[in-house]
């Protein structure tokens, strides 16, 4: 009896350091808990007191738009932030915002700011695809990011970016906080807000979107550098599908409304078709920052640019490199200018959207024989006639020996002859005798400014110039011997009408002898009507030069008509020889279509 009784309370006593134990373990995570919860709670707290000040951050500063116009008043380009004035949905078809709720979030009408449950299906889509693959933030939520955040993803942003989604739905009506959104959103190429979106890739205001249009739109939502249409036309009508069967999926459209939708025009054009625009446009946008500095407010930018040359001048480039792709050309470059040095066009490669690089300002290339009317300029200006002699022999400068393209000697030759031929060692001789500092000069002054080095191969062309600079130089002798200086900006004024700048015509400044032009342009006229040029000839006048680079690496054509200067090169970016293209075959053919469409 006494060891039962002991036993009894033996087991009560475990049962004590137990339940005691159990009361420990029970206050401490209790008290753990609590810990938590204060912790959690200051710093919530702390995230509510450091969010930035909401009416400051609905009038937040952005980067001033700067609208490019060609002559004609067509917008090329913008660059920096271009909004809207303010559009609400019901001025809107219904369907626009239909598309954007079915596929951004779809039950925006019934959450208060956070979706549990689209949270939930997109983080487990995302831990079976072991990364991110699917968002869960709603339009309110965007809106409270976009509009008072940044993009820095840390926990104390999704913080506050809840405690901002919360205040907003207190604060606004569902309409209200969808106006917001589609007002401030960030649709590419420079355009936020649906209004200014609809007006940049279909030229039209946002109430007079299709469904199709609406679809697209909707769809670039997700990533609008890759999914807008004049990104990858593909890429944003695949999308569209995407937001056209969210729609059918919730009961907003039927199938039928899906296929006309598909069937529907997208505005006049949305094609990325004025490639050599966005270079000229890029030009441009790079004077404008220089020429006014820091500002606040948007612009609008009048430039020179012809459109209707500007197209022709992209598409026969662009139609020549890919029919000579065989030859190892891939690349190109066109500027084409007024005598007074207004820029017309400027195509400053193939496929802008692959490569922004200008080849037309920024690229350095030899421009080959299209630099010997600097020698016989000089030479004109030092007393040689065109018709003088002068010696197409044998030369030997240092270890270096020139030779002509077609190996052989001409002996006895006239400046005319020479240069009409395109002969080397007359030219390289008539440099020596007319001096390389004095050839220099006359290239500095007419335009070049690219450093050029005074050694033996100088008047081969070995120094690397631009096109633009060359266009340049070859204006000063269209126009008969005055000084250029290359322009392509008319007018800049505020969006509210201010002008801000306004082009004044330079003062005439004659930097070379009439006379001596006159007799070099003669020159010139017989290289396009006689000479290695002959490709490039016109039914009227025109004067110009080809040049062609070592192993072929480089070819050129420069040359001018009444009116306009063109220059044209083409080779390969990785400075590679082309198969057998000289300037007097593909250059001078693209410089004769170029021309003759400026003539239109």
């Amino acid at each position: 009896m006494a060891k039962k009784i002991k036993t009894k309370k033996k087991t009560q006593k475990r049962k004590k350091r137990v339940s005691k134990q159990r009361n420990r373990l029970l206050r401490w995570g209790l008290k753990i808990f609590l810990l938590l919860v204060i912790t959690l709670g200051v710093y919530v707290g702390w995230c509510y007191l450091t969010m930035p000040n909401i009416e400051q951050a609905i009038q937040r500063t952005r980067q001033p738009s700067t609208t490019i116009t060609a002559e004609n008043g067509n917008e090329i380009q913008s660059f920096g932030s271009v909004y809207s004035s303010i559009i609400m949905p019901d001025d809107l078809p219904k369907y626009v915002s239909q598309a954007i709720v079915a596929t951004e979030d779809r039950r925006f009408y019934q959450h208060f700011g956070f979706d549990f449950i689209s949270f939930t299906r997109a983080m487990v889509t995302n831990l079976i695809h072991r990364h991110y693959v699917q968002g869960g933030s709603t339009i309110t939520q965007q809106v409270a990011k976009n509009l008072f955040l940044t993009s820095q993803k840390s926990i104390k942003r999704k913080v506050q970016e809840l405690l901002l989604a919360f205040w907003l739905e207190h604060k606004f009506t569902k309409d209200q906080i969808l106006a917001l959104y589609m007002n401030r959103v960030y649709l590419g190429n420079g355009a936020y807000g649906i209004e200014s979106a609809a007006n940049k890739y279909f030229q039209k205001a946002s109430n007079d979107l299709n469904l199709h249009e609406a679809a697209i739109l909707a769809g670039m939502l997700k990533a609008p550098s890759r999914y807008n249409p004049i990104a990858s036309k593909e890429k944003s009508e695949a999308r569209a599908k995407i937001v056209l069967q969210n729609m059918v999926n919730a009961g907003l459209i039927t199938d039928k409304q899906m296929t006309q939708a598909l069937n529907m025009k997208l505005g006049p054009e949305i094609s990325d078709k004025v490639n050599g625009g966005k270079y000229f446009a890029d030009w441009i946008y790079q004077d404008v920052n220089g020429m006014l500095g820091e500002r606040e407010e948007d612009i609008y930018v009048h430039t020179t640019l012809d459109q209707d040359i500007q197209e022709s001048a992209e598409k026969i480039l662009e139609e020549a490199i890919a029919a000579n792709r065989s030859k190892n050309v891939t690349q190109g470059a066109i500027v084409v200018m007024e005598k007074d040095g207004a820029v017309r066009a400027m195509v400053g490669g193939v496929q802008h959207q692959k490569s922004q690089f200008n080849r037309a300002v920024s690229a350095l290339r030899q421009p080959g024989s299209a630099f010997k009317p600097f020698v016989y300029l000089t030479a004109l200006q030092k007393g040689y006639t065109p018709e003088d002699k002068i010696e197409d022999t044998p030369i030997a400068i240092g270890k270096w020996k020139p030779e002509n393209i077609d190996k052989k000697y001409h002996g006895t030759v006239t400046l005319r002859e020479a240069l009409r031929k395109s002969y080397n060692l007359a030219t390289v001789d008539l440099a020596e005798k007319v001096g390389r500092r004095s050839i220099i000069a006359n290239a500095k002054k007419m335009g070049i400014t690219s450093p050029l080095t005074n050694d033996a191969t100088l008047s081969l062309g070995t120094s690397e110039v631009s096109v633009l600079d060359m266009a340049t130089a070859y204006a000063t002798l269209a126009n008969g011997g005055y000084a250029v200086w290359p322009y392509g900006i008319l007018e800049i004024f505020s969006r509210d009408g201010y002008e801000r700048y306004m082009r004044q015509a330079d003062e005439p400044r004659r930097i070379l002898d009439a006379e001596v032009v006159s007799s070099l342009n003669s020159m010139l006229e017989d290289v396009v009507n006689r000479g290695t040029g002959q490709r490039a000839k016109l039914s009227s006048y025109a004067a110009g030069k080809t040049g062609t680079s070592q192993d072929f690496r480089d070819a050129w054509f420069a040359g001018f008509n009444g009116k306009y200067i063109c220059v044209v090169w083409v080779g390969n970016d990785d400075n590679s020889s082309m198969k057998g293209i000289t300037g007097g075959t593909l250059p001078a053919e693209i410089w004769q279509k170029v021309m003759l469409e400026c003539a239109k």
